[in-house]
């Protein structure tokens, strides 16, 4: 075991990956002799060349829908947009195409492709540049949808990723690339579909990924002086949802509080809280289920009018009193 920090996690993944598997190639926007605009694919052109680290056009709506044409064919690409955002441009290419060629051709064909992306806010990047739109793949059967917390996470998610047979989108909390933790030496993946219990407890579950976690987990600590024992879930894959895990933390502690960075308002929040009324952890209940997400509004690009619209610890601190 080492610290290595959550972008040399995301580095170590693709190259270990690139390495085992010579049809596994990165391709993007300035991710070869500028190493990546968040610095994640630093000295891969070195080691593999323009080939299988391929500079491509400012057009994701091209490259993208080269990746799915390159999946279908064999290859295993990891296709890295510089912003979540910038989905929006190859919409068609990962919803109507990626997604559901599988299902379309009757298992004939696979879609083993990565889409990597910087998502979230917290850097003053504005509106166009600091959105969480998770939930809009979140609707759509044939994608898997992951956000990793840590290092750790990160890279066992993501050589998972790279091994899956199936189109995934691997959104990367920018704020977390230079978060540090501990990451094995030896070879591993985490399985999708297995949440994480980060901090066990018994009063209140707060269910949460991405950034959101490690700002809980500061809630968690912080309430503990009082004697309020928080429960902290990292879901870490949200399509597929670990819901046994779910359920089995609000039969436990009676108590939810769902915490995600995107706008709350057709959030995902709203899915968990579902599959928790749904289920036999309902009739545990003893309070409302309490959402915390970002304001119904774009990204202000002032710092203090930013920190403001998405959760902080005031706002996840003040859900939990409230359910208890």
């Amino acid at each position: 075991m080492r610290k290595i920090s959550y972008r040399d996690a995301v580095r170590e993944a693709m190259v270990e990956e690139m390495r085992r598997d010579e049809k596994v190639f990165l391709m993007g926007e300035d991710i070869g002799v500028y190493d990546g605009a968040f610095g994640v694919s630093k000295g891969m052109i070195g080691e593999f060349g323009p080939e299988r680290v391929r500079e491509t056009p400012i057009s994701e709506q091209a490259f993208v829908g080269a990746g799915v044409g390159a999946a279908i064919t064999g290859m295993r690409p990891i296709v890295e947009l510089m912003f979540s955002d910038f989905m929006t441009v190859c919409y068609d290419q990962i919803i109507n195409q990626a997604a559901k060629m599988h299902f379309m051709f009757a298992g004939k064909v696979s879609v083993p492709m990565v889409i990597r992306t910087a998502a979230g806010g917290g850097t003053g990047a504005a509106a166009q540049h600091s959105q969480s739109l998770e939930q809009m793949y979140l609707h759509v059967p044939g994608l898997k949808v992951v956000v990793p917390s840590t290092p750790y996470d990160a890279k066992g998610l993501l050589k998972q990723a790279i091994r899956d047979n199936n189109p995934v989108i691997f959104l990367e909390q920018k704020k977390l690339y230079n978060v540090k933790g501990m990451v094995p030496d030896e070879d591993y993946t985490i399985p999708f579909g297995v949440a994480d219990v980060k901090r066990e407890g018994t009063d209140v579950s707060i269910f949460t990924y991405g950034r959101m976690v490690q700002m809980s987990l500061d809630v968690a600590e912080k309430l503990a002086e009082e004697g309020i024992n928080v429960e902290v879930v990292d879901l870490r894959t949200l399509s597929p949802l670990d819901t046994n895990t779910i359920i089995e933390s609000v039969k436990k502690t009676h108590k939810a509080v769902i915490v995600h960075e995107s706008v709350q308002f057709g959030g995902f929040g709203g899915e968990v809280a579902a599959q928790i009324t749904d289920s036999e952890a309902f009739y545990y209940l003893d309070a409302p289920i309490k959402r915390v997400g970002a304001l119904y509004c774009p990204v202000p690009f002032n710092p203090t009018l930013e920190a403001e619209t998405f959760p902080t610890p005031a706002k996840i601190e003040a859900a939990v009193r409230d359910v208890l």
